[in-house]
């Protein structure tokens, strides 16, 4: 969690100057868009790699490296980079286009939080609220007097993120702290080694997670088009807002995010993790297409809030849902290929938007609204007819949900 925290401080600086350090540069939305897919594709490929490779490496190790990747991406960008440099850093996958990133750490703390109170989300709401509310403070620094004046060359917003440098470190020693327990092994087990790896793909509960892979991807493709270096970058141009406006903004934000995620276990103990997720989602994205619609740069502001009260709840909830429904040998497995699931559809939502765009600059709103209204209500007929919609519908972890939903007659999965 302190990781997490740490991470989402530097991510809440530089995602919010992300949009405005493009726009500075005078880079076009459709040249944006491919900076944008650079970046999620980048996760993509390094989430894919974590899930491939973290128990067999080691966990501890591989978020080590990760956060090492952090402090040279940020002194990379904060060089001034060209475009094509840019492009080849963020193809690592250690910058992020959102406040809370969705990167290959994510996946490692994913695993290394599962706990036997997984099914009510407890331990994601906190791990989650602790992200949100850490990356408040990041994004409000950038209203500070000398950080983010209204105008301001891209130069000096690259120098800004050397401010990962420091993220990069800390991350590093945490890493180096975390008891051996966080490994797939228990500590005094034999080494992890290929043989172990292979016990830890997916066994029974394969049908099941690659359907909520293919599920959780439809949401993310729709979330790729609006990320915090997309908004950013729609309200600079189209409302004209400053940094530090755009800086308050996603304070607020990320400040409501925390709150909403601390909430989320509270709903799943009473209504069940599919029905908090669907149920707080949907009207979510009402609002999310609603934003494009807003006559002045306050409205927007306080629909895109009203918005994140409810969109958020889903992160704990689902990241419990996936650790619930498989084996605790699976978990690293179902993570990483959950999570993949959603970092590889990303990076056409940048690239799409920027094509959208040429037809009205809020249209990847709309579009976004649109696509994860319809993941939410598929996700909610399919586990509707597994009986996944009621709050006792859940299995504890150890025992194969994935078994016991296979097992349905007649139901394919």
């Amino acid at each position: 969690m302190a990781g997490q925290g740490v991470r989402a401080a530097g991510y809440g600086f530089t995602a919010v100057l992300l949009g405005a350090l493009l726009a500075a540069r005078g880079y076009t939305s459709l040249q944006v868009g491919v900076v944008l897919t650079a970046l999620i594709a980048g996760t993509a490929l390094a989430s894919l790699a974590v899930g491939r490779f973290g128990d067999w490496v080691g966990r501890r190790r591989c978020y080590a490296v990760f956060f090492g990747g952090i402090a040279v991406a940020g002194v990379v960008v904060a060089a001034g980079a060209p475009l094509w440099v840019l492009l080849v850093v963020a193809l690592t996958g250690t910058l992020s286009t959102d406040v809370v990133d969705n990167g290959p750490a994510t996946t490692l703390e994913q695993a290394m939080l599962a706990s036997e109170d997984a099914g009510t989300a407890t331990v994601y709401g906190r791990y989650n609220a602790v992200g949100a509310a850490a990356g408040a403070p990041g994004a409000l620094a950038v209203t500070l007097p000398g950080l983010g004046p209204h105008r301001v060359s891209g130069a000096v917003h690259a120098w800004l993120f050397l401010v990962l440098v420091p993220v990069g470190i800390t991350g590093a020693v945490l890493a180096a702290r975390l008891s051996p327990a966080v490994e797939a092994q228990p500590a005094g087990a034999p080494a992890v080694g290929p043989l172990a790896r292979a016990r830890s793909r997916l066994g029974p509960s394969r049908a099941v997670v690659r359907r909520l892979a293919g599920l959780f991807a439809v949401d993310a493709a729709g979330g790729g088009l609006v990320t915090t270096g997309f908004l950013s970058y729609y309200f600079a141009g189209r409302y004209h807002a400053s940094v530090v406006a755009l800086g308050w903004l996603f304070f607020a934000v990320s400040v409501v995010q925390a709150i909403s995620v601390a909430l989320a276990p509270l709903l799943s103990r009473r209504f069940g993790l599919v029905a908090t997720m669907v149920g707080t989602h949907l009207p979510s994205n009402v609002l999310l297409a609603a934003v494009a619609f807003a006559p002045g740069f306050g409205i927007a502001a306080l629909l895109l809030l009203a918005r994140t009260t409810l969109s958020q709840m889903d992160v704990p909830t689902r990241q419990a849902l996936v650790m619930t429904v498989v084996t605790p040998e699976e978990r690293t497995a179902a993570a990483a290929v959950t999570n993949a699931s959603r970092y590889t559809v990303r990076p056409v939502g940048p690239l799409i938007a920027g094509l959208v765009q040429q037809l009205a600059l809020g249209a990847p709103l709309v579009v976004a609204g649109a696509v994860k209204a319809g993941y939410d209500m598929t996700l909610w007929g399919w586990a509707h007819r597994l009986g996944l919609t009621s709050r006792t519908s859940t299995h504890p972890p150890g025992t194969s949900a994935g078994t016991a939903m296979t097992a349905s007659p007649g139901e394919p999965l």
